[in-house]
């Protein structure tokens, strides 16, 4: 366990449990875990931050996706083989990570963003409902490169909301119910976070002390918010999913310009 204050570690793990809750009703819980580490850790290495994070992300997101799973319908099939393609996809979009100036990307990002916000609520009926007919194969077939390797490779890349464009990718193209695509998203999500936590483990990179007792509030957090959008469905999900998106571009705007 690294040098820290009762307070920090108390602060810590109130954020990991507030994380693991916003992560598993519609993605985005690290614009609030991964701040709190890095002021919890100011002396830690990058990358130390970056793995101790993904070990208390994985955990609350495993128990979110289990949760979901039980009660709710998933093609579980469908979101390994989305979720092996983003592991992919972020391999790729890390090792690029170093050439591309994040500077540059920011501004795209935050109009897609902006873009999604107007989007959703233009469109009160987006998510609320899945779709009767049967998704085409061309379909799944783009899920897998889209929110997949594509997003995959966005988290790789830059990284923050990515469970959010998940979980909007995921309802536009598989025409999912918000709920049903936050269940399929959590699936995907720990593909990804495995992936990485490996490799930042077999770095050494990772603070276990500290991440198994923040994992245990992370998983608290994952479980009673999937049990919240479980029980408050699409209409809560969409809320939560406006609030996140609208952090994100807060998030993103401060660090171009402020």
């Amino acid at each position: 366990m690294p040098d820290i204050s009762l307070t920090m570690i108390i602060v810590l793990c109130v954020a990991a449990a507030a994380a693991g809750w916003i992560d598993a009703v519609v993605g985005g819980g690290g614009l609030l875990l991964l701040p709190a580490l890095l002021l919890g850790l100011p002396n830690a290495h990058p990358a130390t931050v970056l793995g101790t994070n993904k070990a208390v992300a994985i955990v609350g997101t495993t128990g979110a996706a289990v949760t979901y799973v039980r009660k709710t319908p998933v093609n579980v099939k469908l979101a390994v083989r989305i979720g092996l393609a983003a592991l992919a996809g972020s391999m790729g979009g890390a090792a690029l990570a170093g050439g591309i100036g994040k500077d540059a990307m920011r501004p795209l990002i935050m109009v897609v963003l902006v873009v999604v916000a107007a989007f959703v609520l233009l469109r009160p009926a987006f998510g609320s409902a899945p779709s009767a007919s049967p998704v085409s194969r061309q379909r799944v077939l783009l899920a897998i490169a889209l929110a997949g390797l594509g997003i995959g490779f966005y988290d790789g890349l830059i990284g923050p909301g990515t469970g959010t464009f998940l979980v909007l990718a995921l309802t536009a193209l598989l025409h999912l119910d918000l709920v049903t695509a936050s269940a399929t998203a959590k699936i995907v999500n720990v593909c990804t976070n495995a992936g990485a936590l490996a490799m930042f483990a077999h770095q050494g990179m990772v603070l276990w002390q500290l991440a198994a007792l923040m994992a245990v509030f992370n998983l608290a957090g994952g479980l009673v918010g999937a049990g919240t959008a479980l029980k408050k469905g699409s209409g809560f999900v969409r809320g939560v999913l406006l609030t996140v998106v609208g952090a994100l571009v807060v998030k993103l705007g401060l660090e171009q310009w402020g």
